[in-house]
């Protein structure tokens, strides 16, 4: 007689975003094309490796040095000060004040998960989130499964098609008091001095806990230390806050997920006693980091040298992609596409909206084969010069045709 399975009653869980490259991989057509790859592509459409990775990848496989042992708890320390330096800037006043650690975490999610297991037992104001972003954000369902109410908050406006930074204002307008703020991409809002007074003055007569998302420093426009300002002016103004930075994406380590979550407390004694209780989160979700990735890119930025080539293999990839961007723009206008297309410029980074409607995304997933996200928020390293006539073009006919099933 079998016996009863204890996974009878286990459903099939829901389809999540990924059905769209398992729907392209089972496409047959000759010209399919999927632009929602989440790693940065090279021109001959093969993820993008910083050329120093590979040369400290070869160096640490044939040091005879390394034992391979666990590692820390927390991490590699060294790595961990790296990546903070990189994060603030060597002498900023919070490294200097030594109130801000970190964690060495699993993947681009390890800190989400770190933080929201951390905020679940200790941070009591509130068990609300709202997850702010450009996009929809996967971490949503860490916090989801940890029992918080999660409402996910856009401030990209289809409308205007822009980042509307006064969209972000009312969020924190309408917000209760004490909940958790996940923000992410914020540094491409392109919020005004005033704004950014009146965003934290907000936030912090609402004792509203921010919780920063810093996935690709450098990758919107180059310049490393520009793209987080924004964490000093909340330093300066007296916050506490936790920051997911992943690292694998600006290194071309996409195999081997790595970052840290980032603490900011109010004094050492604090800060301390924060990673202390993390510390014992980390060891019972996965008790040691990996090495090798983190290896990898502390050789990196503990190498002033190498850490130079590093920056201008990165700005070499911003380059790219405003050039991308500009040539779609360009091709569409001289198809005579209705509309404006700046909108495609004035974004920063490889991740940004072609700004169709959902009719129009329909179309080229279904006609041209071309697939990309209902909300038309596209990889444009996946444009190449290979394929870049055929997708505007594509474009150019889904537009047109739209415009002409609405007379």
């Amino acid at each position: 007689m079998p016996s009863l399975s204890v996974f009878t009653d286990v459903p099939l869980a829901q389809k999540l975003e990924g059905s769209l490259l398992k729907t392209y991989k089972q496409d047959d057509h000759p010209n399919k094309m999927f632009l929602a790859y989440s790693v940065c592509m090279t021109k001959e459409g093969q993820p993008w490796v910083s050329p120093m990775v590979r040369k400290i990848r070869l160096q640490i496989a044939q040091d005879p040095s390394l034992n391979y042992e666990y590692m820390p708890v927390m991490g590699m320390n060294s790595f961990i000060q790296a990546s903070l330096s990189l994060l603030f800037g060597k002498n900023s006043q919070v490294i200097m004040e030594n109130r801000v650690g970190g964690v060495h975490t699993v993947g681009d999610s390890g800190a989400f998960q770190l933080g929201a297991q951390f905020l679940k037992t200790w941070y009591r104001d509130s068990q609300i989130v709202y997850i702010i972003s450009s996009q929809k954000e996967s971490y949503g369902l860490i916090f989801q499964d940890l029992g918080f109410s999660v409402y996910e908050c856009s401030f990209w406006d289809s409308t205007k098609l822009c980042l509307d930074p006064s969209m972000l204002l009312d969020v924190v307008e309408q917000a209760p008091r004490g909940c958790v703020f996940v923000m992410g991409n914020v540094a491409n809002c392109k919020l005004s001095q005033s704004q950014w007074i009146k965003l934290m003055s907000m936030m912090k007569s609402k004792r509203i806990f921010p919780f920063f998302d810093i996935p690709c420093q450098g990758l919107s426009t180059g310049d490393l230390e520009e793209e987080t300002r924004f964490l000093k002016y909340f330093v300066s103004r007296g916050f506490e806050f936790f920051c997911s930075q992943s690292l694998s994406k600006i290194f071309g380590i996409y195999d081997e997920g790595v970052g840290i979550l980032v603490v900011v407390a109010l004094s050492n004694e604090l800060l301390l006693c924060v990673l202390s209780q993390l510390m014992n989160y980390a060891r019972a979700l996965w008790l040691s980091p990996p090495s090798t990735g983190a290896r990898i890119i502390t050789s990196i930025l503990c190498n002033p040298a190498l850490q130079g080539e590093w920056k201008q293999s990165l700005e070499g990839v911003v380059d790219n992609i405003m050039l991308i961007k500009e040539k779609v723009k360009e091709k569409l206008r001289l198809l005579g596409t209705p509309g404006s297309w700046d909108h495609i410029t004035e974004q920063k980074g490889s991740h940004s909206y072609l700004g169709l409607s959902s009719q129009q995304v329909e179309y080229l997933v279904k006609k041209k084969h071309i697939y990309i996200p209902r909300n038309g928020r596209i990889n444009f390293t996946c444009i190449n010069a290979c394929n870049i006539d055929y997708i505007t073009q594509s474009i150019s006919e889904a537009v047109l045709f739209t415009k002409d099933s609405k007379k």
